[in-house]
């Protein structure tokens, strides 16, 4: 059996979301906030589990672009300048999956520090 495949990708601006349709029939809406707060980049998850960063004060944020790398994953751009993050299509389906539980985490972190979204 192989992972599932994002068949269409799409930017919902007005929406602040990321739409996939998978091949398997699955259609997800990933919210900017937990894409930009959960960026696989370097500059969010640092280098291991105890380096990543909790970015706040992204509840507005909007992606604004998106870009193919290979077949394998696309880096989003998002309004506040950050695009350094690769997006594979397993982490996408990790997000979409868990989302609930992603998000309730990095709320859970927010507050724990005295932040807002």
């Amino acid at each position: 059996m192989t992972a599932p495949w994002p068949a269409e990708i799409r930017i919902r601006t007005a929406d602040r979301c990321l739409e996939i349709e998978w091949d398997d029939g699955r259609r997800d809406m990933l919210p900017a906030e937990l894409l930009r707060v959960e960026s696989p980049s370097a500059e969010v998850q640092g280098h291991g589990a105890e380096t990543k960063q909790i970015v706040a004060g992204k509840r507005s944020v909007t992606i604004v672009g998106a870009e193919p790398i290979g077949n394998y994953a696309v880096r989003l751009i998002f309004d506040d300048g950050h695009d350094s993050g690769l997006y594979t299509w397993a982490t996408l389906r990790h997000f979409a999956e868990n989302q609930a539980e992603i998000f309730a985490t990095y709320l859970q972190a927010l507050d724990s520090r005295g932040l807002k979204r």
